[in-house]
């Protein structure tokens, strides 16, 4: 994987992770995931598509899979007996999120700030601090409609904000072998962190328009602090200007595709059907970016 970055996080033997991100929403991530994860797949190698952008995971559409197995995720929150609770007041002394606040005869708990420490357990001298689990989304697994690509996809509980927590849930079910494509969310916050980490590198997908090249900017500097190899993929390349060309030359950014505004793709895609299966002359460009990825 290319350039723009300096060198990946290896961490022995394992499949190779490529993190597919966007600095916006909107610019074909899940279009570039997808396609590329069935064309590898294609082309004979083992491939697992991780879902990450779990607040609204749409790679279903396209892959289309069979689910064989749904699993709750749930974290840990605290509840207080007040029977046992002396109101010393210690446990939210402890918490830096204001998830428990002590009151003269009450102890309020917020599970949603909640980072699942246990710290106010611990600290609890009366020992009236236990932890119930909370729901806050889902894990589900299977195969392509193609039966040829592992599917993961996490579906976070309305209403819940441990995007991270889920996200985390779900790399942990990439397999040990072949290629594992990581649909990430968009933008450049801690979900996107969580997503990226610690894989062999990161395919960005821009579009060459003012907003795309703002958003573009701040993913890039995302991924270096990140310490991530990383290259290009730009999307509806022949709409805005050239300046996402000038700044990638500028900063030694490798350009690995370019897709058109293309009519019959945006038809694909809003049909959710894969590119490379409608236009079959779009095959041969995805088998190049493999390639060019070193996943092939």
């Amino acid at each position: 994987m290319s350039a723009g970055g300096s060198g990946g996080k290896g961490a022995g033997v394992r499949a190779m992770m490529i993190a597919i991100a966007s600095g916006k929403g909107g610019t074909g991530k899940t279009t570039i995931a997808t396609n590329l994860a069935y064309t590898i797949a294609q082309m004979g190698r083992r491939v697992q598509y991780l879902d990450c952008d779990v607040e609204e995971p749409n790679g279903h559409i396209f892959l289309k899979p069979k689910i064989e197995s749904t699993e709750e995720v749930t974290v840990d929150v605290p509840q207080v007996d007040m029977k046992k609770c002396t109101g010393c007041g210690k446990c939210g002394q402890l918490c830096q999120y204001s998830a428990i606040v002590s009151l003269k005869e009450m102890v309020l708990t917020f599970e949603q700030l909640c980072h699942s420490c246990g710290g106010c357990m611990l600290v609890c001298p009366a020992e009236a601090i236990t932890e119930k689990p909370k729901k806050i989304g889902f894990l589900d697994q299977g195969f392509s409609e193609s039966e040829d690509v592992e599917f993961v996809q996490g579906r976070l509980e309305i209403g819940d904000v441990r995007t991270p927590t889920l996200i985390k849930q779900v790399k942990q079910k990439a397999v040990n072998d072949g290629i594992v494509i990581i649909d990430a969310p968009p933008g450049t916050s801690c979900p996107v962190i969580e997503a990226v980490k610690n894989t062999d590198g990161v395919l960005l997908v821009t579009e060459p328009t003012p907003f795309g090249l703002n958003d573009l900017k701040l993913a890039v500097e995302m991924i270096r602090k990140l310490q991530l190899p990383f290259s290009l993929v730009i999307n509806r390349s022949d709409i805005g200007d050239n300046r996402v060309h000038r700044y990638c030359k500028e900063q030694g950014i490798e350009i690995v595709m370019e897709l058109p505004d293309d009519r019959q793709i945006a038809e694909a895609y809003s049909s959710g059907q894969m590119i490379v299966e409608v236009l079959p002359e779009y095959k041969k460009h995805f088998a190049n970016l493999a390639q060019k990825m070193k996943v092939l």
